[in-house]
């Protein structure tokens, strides 16, 4: 019998904290780097070579994969681990990123939004309980409230309209989620835009509906960093110290380590995926740039200690010509490098967190990256 979820916190560190949360696919410790699987795949990666990076966790998305290839064709097919070979856990995200990027192509009302596809115009109605009746087909171990998730800067009246009406359909969400199969797990979504008080209101409500984990949306949507670790910081007090937080969408290495440092547990983000395409390595020396010319003739590797095989048994002069020739092994090679080092850098957390040792930890890797690539000798 799979076991239901729950969160357990093991200790912390100042605001950071480790723990782990346990669902029908198995466990997960946190602080915990969920990489992209948007329609059902990481970019450029099989799920054993995503599984090869130490990632216990992928999320999905309600939208795409609702238009292609369609929730009651995946249930069909066993559920969306099977469908994807992915047996580990899987988040899906609501929709609701989706409300604001695809804004021209949609109508927000009370009940839930109205889009013509992307693909190809056909209409598609996402109310709050065919998002959670989505997810729940897809078999999602952790379901996503729906939310409207605005870009920012926006009016304070914007802001308040957005956070009351994703507190409506966080209400209808959890009701929704009363006929979900046992073991499944509903997170409520914090909103407010960069406003304290609508933050707290927000966080306050959901707190009063009850659920399993809280999210905090609408962050990284075209705010500066300090506004968005300001917001973090004085929201993550109100939330549940025995729940899991989860930051949406978020992001550099950097902006990972700093969410630890103010009590988040969880992130998502494509950008090791989307910078790795691009030909950009995330390492422990800051980003490195493989179409610069000085990788040319360069025989080391990009990091002869690392544990994942791209970083270490591919010279830098490969790696380069694969990006200037638009090889997709450079794209695989590379994503493969950028997905190891997110979790590298959360598994680092989490030792240090429990060696009571975090802070010594975020300024050794604050100074990493302050440092640079180590050049050519």
């Amino acid at each position: 019998m799979a076991e239901s979820f729950s969160f357990h916190l093991t200790k912390t560190d100042g605001a950071a904290r480790l723990g782990e949360f346990v669902t029908p696919h198995g466990r997960v410790s946190t602080p915990a780097f969920m990489p992209v699987g948007t329609q059902a795949t990481v970019k450029g990666m099989t799920p054993e070579m995503v599984r090869a990076t130490g990632a216990e966790i992928l999320l999905g998305n309600t939208y795409h994969l609702m238009l292609r290839p369609g929730p009651e064709r995946v249930a069909g097919l066993g559920g969306l681990h099977k469908f994807m070979n992915w047996s580990l856990p899987i988040l899906t995200d609501s929709g609701g990123f989706q409300v604001m990027s695809l804004s021209g192509l949609r109508k927000l009302e009370e009940k839930g939004v109205t889009f013509r596809s992307h693909l190809d115009g056909t209409t598609y109605e996402l109310t709050p309980e065919r998002s959670i009746e989505i997810q729940l087909l897809l078999g999602s171990d952790i379901v996503m409230q729906l939310d409207e998730c605005l870009k920012l800067p926006a009016t304070s009246a914007e802001m308040e309209r957005a956070m009351q009406l994703s507190l409506r359909w966080a209400e209808r969400s959890k009701r929704a989620f009363e006929q979900a199969p046992t073991g499944h797990a509903l997170f409520g979504i914090v909103q407010g835009g960069d406003n304290h008080a609508l933050r707290q209101q927000s966080a306050k409500g959901l707190i009063g509906i009850g659920f399993d984990g809280y999210a905090v949306g609408g962050l990284a949507v075209g705010e500066p960093q300090d506004v968005m670790l300001k917001t973090v910081e004085e929201i993550t007090p109100t939330l549940p110290a025995d729940r899991p937080r989860y930051l949406m969408g978020v992001g550099t290495p950097e902006d990972i380590l700093e969410a630890v440092a103010r009590g988040i547990d969880m992130f998502d983000c494509v950008m090791p995926t989307r910078n790795g395409r691009h030909g950009h390595a995330f390492s422990r020396f800051g980003t490195i740039n493989l179409k610069n010319a000085r990788h040319a003739e360069d025989t080391r590797p990009l990091f002869e200690e690392s544990s994942c095989p791209a970083a270490r048994d591919y010279s830098r002069a490969y790696l380069h010509h694969l990006v200037k020739a638009n090889e997709m092994l450079g794209a695989i090679l590379l994503t493969s490098v950028n997905l190891h080092y997110y979790q590298d850098l959360t598994r680092g957390m989490r030792e240090a967190i429990g060696q009571g040792r975090f802070e010594a930890f975020r300024a050794a890797t604050k100074e990493g990256w302050a440092r640079g690539d180590i050049p050519e000798r």
